[in-house]
C-alpha cells in the first residue's frame, strides 16, 4: 500500500515536472520569436525592425519573469490598464510555473533515487507508454481547431476579459500573432514528448539493470 503511494505521488510529480519545466524553457527560447518575426512578417507589418521588436519583447519577457520588476515598460508600446493587469496577471503564472518546476524537480530526484534503489525503474514503462500517447493526441486536436483551444485556454486560465487587446489601445498584440502562440504551443508539446520518450527508454534499461 504504502509502495503504491509513492507511486503514484512520484509519478505526479515527474508529469508535473515535465510540464512545468517544458513551459518554463518555451517561454525563454527567444529565439522563437526571432524566427517568427522574419516567418510571419511581423517586422513588414509593423515597420519595425528586427532588433526594436526584440527589445520590446526582452523588455517584456524581463516583466513576466522577474518577480523584482514591478512595472512594465515598453519603449515602443504603450499599454492600457487593461493590458497591464492581464500581463500582471500572465507574470504570476510565470512565477507558479517556476515554483512548480522547483517543487516537483526535488521531488521527483528523491523518487528517481528512490527507484534505482529498490530497482523498481521499470514500473515507469506503462505510466510513460501513456503519456507518450497524450502529448500526440492535444497536437492532432490543437491542429484541427487551435483557434478554439487558444480562446478556451484563456478562458481556464483567466476570470476576465483583459486577455481580448484592442490594438488601438494595446498595440503589443500585433507584433505578437496567434501564430506564434501556436508555434509555442508546438515547442511545448515537442519538449514534453522528447522527455516522456527519453523517460520510457530508461525505465525501459532499468529492467536489464
Amino acid at each position: 500500500m504504502k509502495q503504491k503511494a509513492i507511486q503514484l505521488g512520484g509519478v505526479t510529480l515527474l508529469i508535473l515536472f515535465i510540464l512545468s519545466i517544458s513551459i518554463a524553457l518555451t517561454i525563454n527560447v527567444t529565439i522563437l520569436y526571432r524566427v517568427d518575426i522574419s516567418l510571419l512578417a511581423i517586422d513588414q507589418q509593423s515597420g519595425l525592425s528586427k532588433a526594436v521588436l526584440m527589445d520590446n519583447y526582452h523588455q517584456l519577457l524581463n516583466y513576466l519573469n522577474l518577480p523584482w520588476i514591478r512595472s512594465l515598460e515598453m519603449p515602443d508600446f504603450p499599454s492600457s490598464a487593461n493590458g497591464l493587469n492581464h500581463f500582471f496577471e500572465v507574470k504570476r503564472l510565470f512565477l507558479v510555473d517556476y515554483l512548480v518546476v522547483l517543487i516537483s524537480g526535488i521531488g521527483s530526484l528523491f523518487f528517481i533515487r528512490y527507484l534505482k534503489k529498490y530497482q523498481l525503474g521499470w514500473t515507469l514503462i506503462r505510466p510513460f507508454q501513456v503519456l507518450i500517447v497524450a502529448p500526440v493526441v492535444f497536437g492532432v486536436v490543437m491542429m484541427i481547431s487551435f483557434d478554439q483551444l487558444f480562446i478556451v485556454f484563456h478562458e481556464v486560465l483567466f476570470n476576465n476579459e483583459d486577455w481580448m487587446f484592442n490594438p488601438s489601445t494595446d498595440p503589443i498584440i500585433n507584433v505578437l500573432p496567434e501564430a506564434f502562440f501556436m508555434h509555442c504551443f508546438i515547442l511545448a508539446i515537442l519538449l514534453m514528448e522528447i522527455q516522456f520518450i527519453i523517460g520510457y527508454y530508461w525505465s525501459k534499461k532499468q529492467i536489464r539493470i
